[in-house]
């Protein structure tokens, strides 16, 4: 579990096709002390396992399916990534829980200055859309965020504060951009628990 709150933004340091998929050396940034084989890392939102630690950079395998359904597959050398290590008992969930474990993707479709901050806005496929709710919680590429409004056409909107956009890849952000997306774990809850209720019936 991890609570969407980046640790660090680190950057692919080298990719190798394997057999399984392709395994990532991606630099720890101080991230490695805390993190051991078998441990769990969020990359950009996305649940990984650490293999080896290696010369400061973690080590890990993103899988087949892994690399079909996130945007772990247009990941390159000297890509810039949001990391996470996994919440132990004590933590303090200063985002809301987060599984690692992507719903879909979305397209950046707009990013604008306003005030002080930023307004993102994220096209969703309807299916994601369902699980959205407004001031409810959302993850962008594993950073944990509050939606103001969904809107019409698949579109959610959320305000990016300057710690935010400085210390995670939000700010790389462009129109066009596809992010990770992973919806509420209460809301898929809720959602299916409903479809089960209305199937009885």
């Amino acid at each position: 579990m991890f609570t969407g709150i980046i640790e660090r933004v680190s950057t692919v340091e080298r990719l190798q096709s394997t057999a399984d998929g392709v395994r990532f050396h991606i630099s720890g940034l101080g991230l490695e002390d805390k993190v051991g084989p078998g441990d769990s890392v969020a990359v950009n939102g996305v649940c990984q396992t650490v293999e080896d630690v290696v010369s400061g950079n973690i080590v890990f395998t993103a899988v087949g399916e892994t690399l079909k359904r996130t945007t772990m597959r247009s990941l390159h050398v000297g890509s810039r990534v949001n990391m996470e290590t996994a919440a132990t008992a004590d933590s303090m969930l200063g985002g809301h829980i987060v599984q690692g474990h992507v719903d879909g993707l979305g397209t950046v479709q707009s990013f604008v200055r306003s005030g002080k901050d930023w307004l993102l806005s994220v096209r969703l496929s309807q299916d994601l859309l369902d699980l959205v709710v407004p001031k409810g919680s959302i993850a962008i590429d594993g950073v944990s965020l509050t939606v103001i409004d969904p809107k019409p056409a698949g579109v959610v909107t959320m305000t990016i504060v300057p710690f935010t956009f400085e210390n995670t890849i939000i700010g790389d952000y462009r129109a066009g951009t596809r992010v990770n997306v992973e919806a509420d774990i209460l809301g898929k809850y809720v959602l299916q628990y409903l479809a089960r209720i209305h199937k009885k019936r």
